[in-house]
């Protein structure tokens, strides 16, 4: 099966659209496929807009978000104080999650870096991991998951026919972190997301929490979750509400450029790039290179290539050149997968071509979420939760979201 060619760009009534069909941001390459997407006066759309909202409220790339990120390190080195360490930072091998031990050692903490174990990573990750700690003296937590159960959760989603095939390893990795930083006393997570360099991802394309995990495996899935760390409603609640362990992301704050750092991490530390955003891990990159794209009409290449159109890292039209080829992908991943999901060339394409589902089809704690807006907001000024979380999961599509 082909991955989905991207059409070519029309001019109408002032604006672009895909063929004619899809009306694209005149700041990005998102377009109104993204659901409850808008535009203003100048063409530019709702996710423009937030990432805009964002940097004024961080001061991103500027001396007075160093300055804050900064009072902020002083913060978490005053609450780790005679503690063996005093931040965790979730480890992937990729650029970000890398440098940001890197920039921690730095800044004079003394972090843990933490670990979720999906079993699908590659080598070079595996590597790129023992690399940086070793050289950079940190230590290494890791949870590691019983195989034939993380298989089980992904066939499922994978039978469920979501577009949130992965979700589960980013709520193992939040959980691994929490229990992580609960176990040494510590009080701060550091995340190494950017939403200038990755933009933030569309609700619709991308859903997780506690509860969709559970509803979907409990309908698909043939063996217990013993192993796989999950997170209830109640647990995220222990978490952030009893224990009070905030997760910050410097790199909201200070200026970073993921080429840049990426570069530095090769020269420093043998670092090995692994051929794309998200693709250290093989199951991400069947979800982001094979799965989103063939069955769902999406590629997610849009976000960090929008994200750099709109940041000026590169040129709108090199984002539409690049989003016109084919994502990269692993020779024979495809065939990995089937083989260790036990899927037969039968049934694989006959998944495929189920009707497309999302998580509004499935139990999840979406609406309470948007029940406990208001408490989320608080907790997200507080450092509690990211604010991404805030505005991604706790309005109903469509409604205007503000970060004030």
């Amino acid at each position: 099966m082909e991955v989905l060619t991207h059409p070519k760009i029309v001019h109408k009534n002032g604006h672009e659209y895909w063929e004619g069909k899809y009306r694209i941001c005149s700041k990005c390459i998102y377009n109104d496929k993204i659901p409850a997407i808008t535009f203003d006066e100048n063409g530019e759309c709702t996710y423009c807009r937030m990432v805009e909202d964002l940097a004024e409220q961080y001061k991103t790339g500027t001396p007075e978000g160093e300055a804050e990120w900064l009072r902020i390190v002083e913060q978490i080195k005053k609450a780790g104080k005679n503690k063996k360490y005093d931040c965790v930072i979730g480890v992937s091998g990729g650029t970000d999650s890398s440098y940001m031990v890197a920039k921690a050692i730095d800044w004079g903490l003394r972090p843990l870096a933490v670990h979720y174990d999906n079993t699908w990573n590659t080598a070079i990750a595996t590597e790129n991991i023992r690399k940086v700690l070793q050289k950079l003296n940190v230590d290494l937590y890791t949870h590691v998951v019983n195989n034939k159960e993380a298989d089980d959760i992904i066939r499922s989603f994978f039978k469920a026919s979501v577009p949130d095939l992965d979700c589960a390893t980013d709520i193992a990795l939040a959980e691994t972190l929490y229990r992580a930083a609960s176990k040494y006393g510590v009080k701060y997570i550091l995340e190494g997301h950017s939403f200038i360099t990755e933009g933030v991802s569309p609700l619709g394309t991308l859903y997780m929490d506690g509860k969709y995990i559970s509803s979907i495996h409990k309908k698909f899935g043939s063996m217990k979750m013993d192993s796989y760390p999950n997170m209830p409603f109640w647990t995220f609640m222990k978490w952030i509400i009893f224990k009070r362990i905030k997760k910050v992301r410097p790199l909201w704050y200070i200026d970073y450029n993921k080429e840049d750092a990426r570069a530095w991490l090769e020269k420093e530390f043998d670092w090995q790039y692994y051929g794309g955003h998200h693709l250290e891990n093989r199951i991400t990159a069947v979800h982001h290179s094979f799965y989103n794209p063939v069955k769902f009409g999406v590629d997610n290449r849009n976000n960090t290539l929008s994200a750099k159109a709109r940041a000026g890292l590169m040129t709108r039209e090199e984002a539409l050149e690049e989003y016109s080829t084919k994502p990269h992908m692993e020779s024979d991943l495809i065939e990995y997968f089937k083989k260790r999901l036990e899927l037969p060339d039968e049934e694989f394409d006959e998944i495929l071509k189920q009707p497309l589902k999302s998580f509004r089809d499935y139990p999840t704690y979406k609406k309470r979420f948007e029940l406990l807006r208001p408490m989320f907001y608080i907790l997200a000024k507080a450092h509690l939760v990211p604010m991404s979380f805030y505005l991604k999961y706790c309005f109903p599509l469509g409604e205007k979201k503000t970060n004030k």
